[in-house]
């Protein structure tokens, strides 16, 4: 099993490129379903989640292949089955989205329920919910979600909850419905207007994407696209994080600034200088970071997917930070191995009181999920020593070739076996 060392006590500098945005390639990729004709994504990033889909992809009948530019070309006219296996849904929550595109192109779907995911625990009842209330028969049976539906009808919808993936499945599931689909209580996420804007590539007819209100009408088939996936706001967080503990001078390219509002807000309370155009943004600390405050809550609010990365920096910040997280209720696993390279934090319930200090130490840690490796690879930047950072999978899942982009800024950073 892999494992990343790294030396910390290095200033970053130089220019990154940020890579596709995962959550917006997944959602994508799916809503290939939809049509028999070929779908065309450029900006792909090469990471775990994205095989994972294009495995079940395949699974199902699709041709998918990845072209000499790095492009993905899913051509679904011969899907021959509408069974999304509980071996690959096991290793990515995301695979429940096949099951809007599935049952409304094909009128049945069968798609397991994510490993370790009671239903009432985590928005997957809001996908049915809003698929029955669209006159969907569905059913639990052995731990599968079975659909069934002569054709979708449109109606309207309000979510319990807000919930990005719950808001993509039932738009794609819309898109080919009969009538008029109103989805109110809608994730407002960028990833949600970049579905939308490839599905209207398609033919599709959404509106209002990107608010709380989103209005489809449906079609009766869609048809082949080409889209460019939209950049990830998370990396690119993940590498400023990286230059707010580590100090330095970053210029990150290939991105959206309007997309991170609320990380460049923390980040330039915490004393880090931030210019920004149309798809560039350069970077700047040279002082030790000023603890800040956040609370995590849906876009346009502070992401959960950034939180382990802001108590990174936190950990080494002058003062004391108060961190809340009401988006997942198993989100402090990385504070255990944080404390491990030193950090001085306290856990009250969703609360987490960060009080920082001058240095952390090396140390070996183990990742438990996506951003909490990443937290910990930020936390490794500044600390004295060598970090060995363990079950690095779980970066590969949502970062692309992390460790070579932060050797080229100057970090002292390598993968090794195990």
């Amino acid at each position: 099993m892999d494992k990343l060392r790294i030396e910390g006590g290095r200033r970053l500098a130089g220019e990154v490129a940020v890579s596709g945005a995962k959550n917006a390639a997944l959602p994508i990729l799916a809503a290939a379903l939809l049509t028999r004709e070929a779908v065309r994504l450029a900006g792909v990033p090469r990471l775990r989640d994205v095989d994972t889909m294009l495995r079940l992809l395949r699974t199902l009948g699709a041709r998918v292949e990845r072209e000499a530019d790095g492009a993905i070309r899913v051509e679904a006219a011969a899907v021959g089955s509408v069974e999304a296996p509980y071996e690959l849904v096991r290793t990515m929550r995301a695979s429940i989205l096949v099951l809007g595109p599935l049952l409304a192109r094909f009128g049945e779907a069968r798609v397991s329920l994510p490993g370790g995911c009671a239903i009432g625990q985590r928005p997957v009842d809001q996908h049915i919910k809003g698929l029955q209330a669209m006159g969907a028969e569905i059913d639990i049976e052995h731990g599968y979600v079975v659909a069934r539906a002569e054709r979708l009808l449109g109606t309207r919808i309000v979510t319990d909850m807000v919930t990005v993936t719950g808001t993509e499945n039932l738009m794609m599931a819309a898109a080919l419905a009969s009538g008029q689909t109103v989805i109110e209580n809608a994730a407002r996420e960028p990833e949600v207007l970049d579905l939308a804007d490839a599905l209207n590539a398609m033919g599709a007819r959404v509106y209002g994407a990107g608010t709380d209100r989103i209005v489809i009408d449906g079609v009766e088939s869609l048809h082949g696209a080409d889209h460019v996936v939209m950049p990830d706001r998370i990396e690119a967080g993940t590498f400023l994080c990286s230059v707010a503990a580590a100090g330095g001078d970053v210029t990150l390219t290939g991105v959206r600034p309007n997309t991170l509002d609320a990380t460049v807000d923390k980040l330039r309370e915490a004393g880090m200088r931030i210019e920004a155009g149309a798809d560039w943004m350069r970077a700047r600390m040279d002082r030790r970071p000023s603890a800040v405050s956040v609370r995590t809550a849906p876009f346009p609010g502070f992401a959960t997917d950034m939180q382990a990365q802001f108590m990174a920096v936190n950990a080494v910040a002058e003062g004391t930070a108060v961190i809340t997280e009401t988006i997942f209720e198993n989100r402090f696993m990385h504070v255990l191995e944080l404390q491990r390279l030193g950090a001085d934090i306290d856990i009250d319930g969703h609360t987490a009181i960060v009080r920082g200090v001058t240095s952390l130490s090396g140390a070996a840690v183990m990742a438990t999920d996506l951003r909490a490796s990443a937290g910990l690879v930020v936390a490794a930047l500044v600390a004295e020593g060598v970090t060995l950072v363990d079950r690095i999978y779980h970066l590969d899942r949502g970062y692309e070739r992390m460790e070579h982009k932060l050797a080229a800024l100057g970090a002292a950073i390598e993968r090794i076996g195990s």
